[in-house]
């Protein structure tokens, strides 16, 4: 099945690879138009018209909640939760796409985002359409919702609850390329936004597999969706890569009505009573925009990409050079966040590339 999967990518011929790179190219005579913008936080633009967002997290880390919030906020064009949806009028359909849950479950998660929209939850909506593909493979998924999204008159914005189950295998690099160049094409075709969901490693922050990695290098935005550490039954959304400003975190619970519902004044850490812990090392926090971009032009100066070991070793060295001190475990910690920050990339395997047009 996975050999049947693969024969499907093929090269292009010469002809056809000189019609795309004549239409690829650019021109000062022409006018191109900046993205709509259609989903936000608190200002902050998480989702725009032809890119594709994130939302990462853990098991049971509600979030599926957390994306009903954002479907139902661009069901009514307003604001849930703190997602403010602005969709245009000829944009106005949204497709949810499950691929984990049985029918009974997705039927559940359906009327959640309809009572969250205020919409009434005993009947279809002309806006929504909901595909549960529970029991199909990665390629005839892939396909179902191809078709759905080239098909669908008036289609908007697209949730992927599940991208992981779209490929055979997470960690090969072929299968996680070709999704994501997936991902791409039918934004970009459709102009339309896809936001997808996709699991956590257990030991880690990163999203899991290759597939995570190239999420995580090419997405508008990604979501971090986490339990709060003193309180399991309240969740904290935060941005772990976005594009644009950040925006504060923020917190929410599930209510009495099965619904998420926003905390207001939420802090997630409260201080302790007695001598104050020392506080953790945080390169995003504890390290200025300024200080980064010096030691990575420093370190890419001398070469122009690096092994893991190699780049842990010269990020070290350049770090020093503007004042800041590195170990082992803070250096791990800072490659995590230049790589979840785009700052520095690794594609397809190789190794380790600096990206001096990051956005901080």
């Amino acid at each position: 099945m996975l050999m049947d999967y693969m024969r499907e990518i093929k090269e292009i011929s010469a002809e056809q690879a000189i019609i795309l790179w004549q239409a690829s190219r650019l021109s000062l005579s022409k006018i191109y138009e900046k993205a709509p913008e259609i989903l936000k936080v608190q200002g902050s633009v998480i989702g725009t018209l032809g890119n594709f967002s994130a939302s990462i997290g853990k098991a049971k880390s509600k979030k599926t909640f957390n994306v009903s919030a954002i479907v139902a906020a661009s069901l009514k064009n307003g604001t849930v939760l703190r997602y403010v949806a602005e969709l245009p009028e000829n944009k106005r359909k949204v497709l949810y796409v499950d691929t984990e849950q049985s029918h009974y479950h997705c039927l559940k998660v359906m009327k959640r985002i309809l009572r969250l929209a205020g919409l009434p939850d005993d009947r279809d909506n002309e806006h929504l359409e909901f595909l549960a593909l529970r029991k199909y493979t990665p390629e005839q998924r892939i396909r179902i919702v191809e078709q759905a999204i080239y098909n669908t008159p008036d289609i908007g914005l697209v949730i992927i609850d599940g991208i992981r189950d779209m490929v055979y295998d997470i960690n090969s690099p072929g299968e996680s390329t070709r999704i994501i160049s997936k991902l791409m094409q039918w934004t970009d075709d459709r102009q339309i936004h896809i936001h997808t969901i996709l699991h956590q490693n257990k030991g880690d922050e990163n999203a899991r597999g290759h597939i995570g990695t190239e999420l995580n290098n090419k997405a508008e935005t990604v979501l971090l969706v986490e339990k709060d550490k003193s309180n399991g039954d309240i969740s904290n959304v935060s941005a772990m890569h976005i594009r644009a400003m950040d925006f504060e975190p923020f917190a929410f619970r599930i209510n009495d009505n099965a619904l998420p519902e926003l905390i207001e004044g939420y802090r997630p850490e409260a201080k302790k009573p007695g001598r104050p812990e020392e506080e953790k090392f945080d390169p995003y926090r504890h390290i200025t925009e300024q200080q980064h971009r010096i030691a990575l032009e420093a370190a890419f100066g001398l070469k122009e990409e690096y092994g893991y070991k190699d780049l842990e070793t010269a990020l070290i060295k350049s770090y020093m050079s503007v004042g800041v001190k590195l170990n082992h475990q803070k250096a791990v910690s800072l490659i995590t966040m230049l790589r979840n920050k785009r700052m520095i990339v690794q594609e397809n395997g190789r190794k380790y590339t600096f990206k001096p047009d990051f956005h901080y």
